[in-house]
């Protein structure tokens, strides 16, 4: 556990623990054209192995995931991020996916493949509090 010194850099009442708990994020991509590889932000995937954690947030509205990807099938698409989230959650509509570790989620979630929702390359990051985290990274990264 680090600590952050607080305004009297010698005074350890003043000193505040922290948690810094490494995380790992991707974010997820709706690519409508597969071959052409153009690609829109949908949501964000972060995995914190030492909290055993694997969150997920998606746009989740009809109309603002038809403005990003005009041009494909929304109600698959939808049902699509639903299946993830399942899987991301750890619930039976995921299948058996959804019962792996949380490692095991992430990877499956992020691994390469060519289809209409693919992840980005995996980032690194350190944070205090994981769905924070993930929330920020979302507004920052998608909305």
């Amino acid at each position: 556990m680090s600590r952050v010194n607080g305004p009297h850099a010698g005074d350890d009442a003043m000193t505040t623990p922290v948690r810094n708990i490494p995380y790992n994020f991707a974010v997820l991509r709706v690519v409508p054209h597969v071959h052409i590889g153009s690609a829109v932000p949908v949501g964000v995937i972060l995995h914190a192995p030492t909290a055993q954690f694997v969150g997920m947030r998606v746009l989740a509205e009809r109309a603002a995931l038809s403005a990003r990807a005009p041009h494909v099938d929304v109600e698959l698409l939808m049902r699509y991020l639903m299946t993830y989230r399942a899987v991301c959650n750890s619930e039976g509509e995921g299948g058996t996916l959804a019962f792996g570790s949380p490692s095991e989620r992430f990877h499956w979630l992020t691994a390469p493949r060519s289809d209409v929702i693919q992840s980005g390359p995996v980032h690194e990051g350190v944070c205090a509090d994981v769905n924070a985290e993930l929330d920020a990274l979302f507004l920052e990264l998608v909305v």
